[in-house]
């Protein structure tokens, strides 16, 4: 449990709450920062000028309860007391927590819809996948709409198994093809959409988050 430290200097760093109740939030995390780690700019520290605090008895500083990559924009679930952080963590340890990706990715995808399964970090891992639309592209070949269901949660799971699939996703420096970088429009990956039942009020809870701007520029049907 994180230990309350105040800090010497505070991060300014305005995010946009989807959600919010004494236990628990939803903010919109953007493209370009860290979750959570030993830097200064994080979302972590930016969470306690963003979130409302918790008038709860084991009200503690808020904490993101799962992490998105340093360039996937999107939902993070974040807890607001003791109980809820450790709720929540069993929550995802038990599989019940559902998030959707979508993402754009590269070349012609020979199967519209199916499940990838190989080890990551040498741990079985499974992602379900569906192209929604594809478009052709002077310089990828071909671009594709395509919604993930992580059913595993190893890191950079997503972005391993779109690799595998050879078909990476557009802006991945670390996974994608090497001629077909795309550099300076950051990565096509966002948090999407995520499911839960509240573990206190235990009422179902469904959020999603509009697709950046850069998405619609390239499928113009969203």
């Amino acid at each position: 449990m994180p230990k309350h430290v105040t800090p010497k200097k505070r991060l300014i760093f305005k995010l946009k709450v989807i959600y919010e109740d004494d236990y628990l939030a939803v903010i919109h995390k953007p493209a370009g920062i860290l979750v959570s780690g030993n830097h200064f700019k994080t979302i972590a520290n930016a969470l306690v000028q963003n979130i409302t605090p918790s008038s709860l008895p084991d009200a503690t500083k808020p904490q993101p309860v799962h992490r998105l990559d340093f360039a996937t924009t999107g939902l993070l679930l974040v807890g607001k007391t003791s109980s809820s952080i450790r709720a929540l963590n069993k929550q995802f340890e038990n599989k019940s927590i559902k998030k959707t990706y979508i993402t754009i990715t590269i070349g012609d995808m020979t199967h519209t819809e199916g499940i990838i399964t190989s080890n990551v970090d040498n741990k079985s891992s499974q992602s379900k996948y569906k192209v929604e639309e594809t478009v052709l592209s002077q310089r990828f070949g071909k671009l594709n709409l395509v919604h993930l269901e992580p059913l595993t949660g190893r890191r950079h799971q997503l972005r391993i198994h779109l690799s595998q699939l050879g078909n990476p996703i557009l802006g991945d420096k670390d996974y994608g093809i090497k001629d077909l970088i795309l550099n300076g429009k950051g990565m096509y990956l966002h948090a999407y959409s995520i499911e839960f039942t509240h573990p206190f009020t235990n009422k179902s809870i469904y959020l999603k988050s509009e697709l950046p701007e850069r998405f619609k520029k390239i499928f113009s049907s969203i």
